[in-house]
């Protein structure tokens, strides 16, 4: 057990202290059934048979000088059966009942007045033991995250399994509160080697796992406060379709079959950007006879071959970065390439340039918005490379999809969508330029299969699907979206965006 330095202040009691001492190590280890306690002049020893109610058997250990232990013999004589006394090689032990006896009020009572005759420390060392250690069933979570429709399962030491539902945390009874130990076991038994050991040393890792027949997961594994925490990510076996995912399969479908270029799938952490992603490389699996390259960390979503070859590859157990694992992909004879995230420049150059040789490539980033999504990108290179990466981008982007979720009339979410289709020349010179004001306005023309959010947004909230709270929280432009709940809506015109000169986006 790790010891942990503990201040506790000034107590009136032992049992105060060990209180204290059981709630900070609740949070942190599990909930113990025996903690112990110790400065350079005292040991406390207090255990209880179960994981809840108050401890019952106390040992106190002191070294102290010979005219203090008289002063606790005198006390100890006082309290008459309730505790023991024994002295050896200097110690003074004090046993809270006596052997073989059972506490009870008098026992409380007598570690209450021993302790009034003691000057209590106020900073202790401490550990906790006796912790739960039967086995977790990953069976069992994976049941309740179908059970109960949960994203997320958050389990941590002191806590019974937290799961997400919703995008809400839900704390459920399930298993009991988990000691340190158990999650530490868990880990350890569904975790690859490779995995066990980047845990055991790095303090964190992520890797998949398969619970056949009910789903797959992503799995977090970290350490906190020197503790074990793991977070599953449920995925279902069957990746889901376009109509189960209710995204626009028209729009889709035209994404998937592209013959080469970018598409980016963006929004924020939990919003649906992997599952969309893979809806679009199932589809393309299923519809279209092609090899198909992802580079994944970890591989989430679990692709099989059907009309198409897909090839999925996981950082770290197959190939030792991105960016090695997409330049390498070309050599591959790969058609369509995958890549889990754009998270660092040479991903990013290596994706742009697969995409500039012929190939179509998917991959996914974090962005608020999809006519932000140029100058994010931009923002990772060094200013003197900025002006070539966009003239790259103008080149190879084909569409970007923004989505946010929300909560659904009659329960669940519903993604609300954005999409950048390079479709128009406003949309493209926006690109070249690296201009957002002239992106979003060229996205709310009437000739382009784009839209922002707030369209689509309205769109579900006159199919009846999300309120009109909810449709207003979702969007960027709340004034976009009541201007066309009240009919007074119209189409911004071009030569609203004002800058020095005039580009031939403007010129009629």
């Amino acid at each position: 057990m790790k010891e942990v330095v503990l201040g506790t202040g000034h107590q009136q009691s032992l049992r105060d202290v060990v209180d204290l001492v059981e709630k900070h190590l609740r949070q942190t280890e599990g909930i113990p059934r025996e903690v112990m306690a110790r400065t350079e002049r005292v040991e406390l020893r207090a255990s209880r048979p179960e994981f809840e109610g108050e401890f019952e058997e106390y040992t106190l250990r002191l070294r102290v000088s010979d005219q203090r232990k008289q002063a606790i013999r005198e006390v100890v004589k006082s309290l008459g059966d309730a505790c023991a006394l024994a002295e050896q090689d200097g110690e003074v032990t004090l046993r809270f009942p006596p052997e073989g006896q059972t506490a009870n009020d008098h026992t409380r009572e007598a570690i209450d007045t021993v302790s009034k005759s003691l000057t209590l420390p106020e900073v202790w060392r401490v550990v906790g033991d006796h912790y739960r250690i039967d086995r977790i069933s990953v069976e069992l979570l994976f049941q309740a995250m179908v059970k109960y429709r949960a994203s997320d399962v958050h389990l941590s030491p002191g806590h019974p399994p937290i799961f997400r539902v919703d995008n809400e945390i839900h704390h459920s009874e399930l298993l009991g509160p988990l000691s340190a130990q158990q999650i530490r076991a868990l880990i350890k038994e569904i975790a690859p080697a490779e995995h066990w050991d980047e845990f055991e040393s790095q303090k964190q890792a992520s890797f998949n796992f398969h619970q056949v027949g009910l789903g797959y997961s992503r799995v977090s594994a970290f350490m906190k406060a020197g503790a074990p925490h793991c977070t599953f990510r449920f995925l279902p076996e069957v990746i889901p379709s376009f109509e189960e995912l209710n995204i626009p399969e028209d729009a889709m479908v035209r994404l998937a079959s592209l013959q080469r270029g970018l598409v980016l799938v963006t929004g924020m952490t939990g919003s649906g950007k992997s599952t969309t992603a893979a809806a679009l490389i199932d589809w393309i699996n299923t519809h279209r006879s092609l090899h198909i390259l992802s580079i994944e960390n970890p591989v989430e979503y679990v692709h099989t071959d059907k009309k198409s070859i897909v090839s999925q590859r996981s950082l770290g157990t197959d190939v030792t970065t991105f960016y090695e694992a997409v330049t390498g992909a070309l050599r591959h004879d790969p058609d369509v390439i995958f890549i889990g995230e754009m998270r660092d420049p040479d991903t990013i150059r290596a994706a742009i340039n697969a995409a500039a040789t012929g190939h179509l490539v998917v991959s996914t980033l974090h962005s608020n918005t999809a006519s932000e999504v140029v100058n994010r990108i931009i923002s990772f290179f060094d200013p003197i490379e900025r002006d070539l990466v966009r003239l790259q981008l103008y080149d190879s982007i084909q569409c970007v999809i923004c989505q946010r979720l929300i909560p659904r009339i009659g329960g669940g979410r519903i993604p609300v969508l954005e999409l950048l289709f390079k479709d128009i020349k406003p949309i493209s010179d926006g690109i070249k330029l690296g201009n957002t004001d002239l992106i979003r306005i060229g996205m709310q023309q009437a000739v382009t299969h784009s839209f922002v959010f707030e369209k689509y947004a309205y769109n579900l909230y006159k199919q009846g699907k999300i309120t009109l709270e909810q449709a207003r929280e979702a969007v960027t432009d709340v004034s976009i979206f009541d201007q066309l709940h009240m009919g007074t809506y119209s189409v911004p015109r071009l030569d609203t965006i004002k800058y020095g000169g005039v580009h031939e986006a403007f010129k009629i």
